[in-house]
């Protein structure tokens, strides 16, 4: 029970996250946050992982840390959007525009 309750979750976090993803694509806000939301559902996973092996949680920092700086580079091209477009939507710009 214990090793479905360990592996069920963050299944289950990493789809619903997913789904998220695919119903919301409107905003890049939302968009960003739910990629955020799955790469949490990730380090938990991987943390788990970890954890039963006996490994060093060295991994899952390194793991962190390039988390981190997506995002961080997300939030730039979200700003970089906003500051050239006005707004977030996808619909407002052409992606073929130089």
């Amino acid at each position: 029970m214990m090793m479905l309750f360990n592996w069920g979750l963050p299944f289950f976090l990493m789809m619903m996250g997913v789904l998220i993803f695919i119903s919301n694509r409107k905003h890049l806000l939302s968009m960003l946050l739910s990629l955020e939301y799955i790469v949490l559902s990730l380090f938990y996973m991987l943390f788990i992982y970890l954890n039963m092996l006996n490994y060093e949680n060295y991994f899952s920092m390194v793991f962190m840390t390039f988390s981190v700086c997506e995002g961080v580079l997300g939030l730039s091209i979200l700003v970089s959007m906003i500051r050239s477009y006005g707004n977030d939507y996808f619909q407002s710009f052409n992606i073929l525009q130089c």
